[in-house]
């Protein structure tokens, strides 16, 4: 029973760390228009960790390390035509990265619907956003509109992340 203990501990303290690096990086990425790789990265491995200590195996890695390929480079591709299309970077790569990181929590299963949900809360971003500086008196144009798309992804992931783990989360409340 005490290891019991000792693993709802180190989950609970690697979902309270995944939030607190997911928070930096909205805060971040609003600020600055970046997802700096020292947040980036240790949200990757503390999924990888938070699988091997909920699962007490490795045998889930493979699905994560292939959903981190799968979801980065989906992104990576649609980054490359939308740069390519609008002649300026329209994601960057901390973008990328980030998506790949969310695999690593997510699985094949859920990065895509990360993604997808993260994609639709970016276009209510800039939606909000238009509507407050047309509120304002001021000219919009929808096309020219620039807007970091980190935050619309973490709230992409986290929704994803509570579909995937609802049960787990059961579990740490008990």
């Amino acid at each position: 029973m005490p290891n019991d203990y000792i693993s709802i501990a180190a989950l609970t303290a690697l979902v309270l760390y995944a939030l607190y690096l997911l928070c930096r990086l909205i805060a971040i990425d609003l600020k600055h228009f970046l997802l700096p790789n020292k947040y980036v990265f240790p949200f990757g491995l503390c999924g990888l960790a938070f699988h091997t200590i909920a699962f007490k195996s490795l045998a889930h890695w493979p699905d994560l390390i292939i959903a981190a390929f799968l979801g980065g480079a989906l992104l990576y591709i649609v980054r490359h035509f939308a740069n390519n299309y609008y002649k300026e970077d329209t994601l960057g790569l901390g973008d990328v990265k980030l998506i790949a990181a969310s695999g690593l929590w997510l699985g094949t299963e859920f990065v895509f619907l990360a993604i997808s949900l993260g994609a639709f809360a970016g276009v209510l971003h800039g939606l909000a956003i238009a509507l407050h500086r047309k509120s304002k008196g001021e000219s919009v144009k929808l096309g020219h509109l620039s807007l970091p798309a980190g935050p619309g992804f973490i709230i992409g992931i986290l929704i994803a992340a509570i579909l995937r783990f609802h049960t787990i989360a059961g579990l740490l409340l008990l």
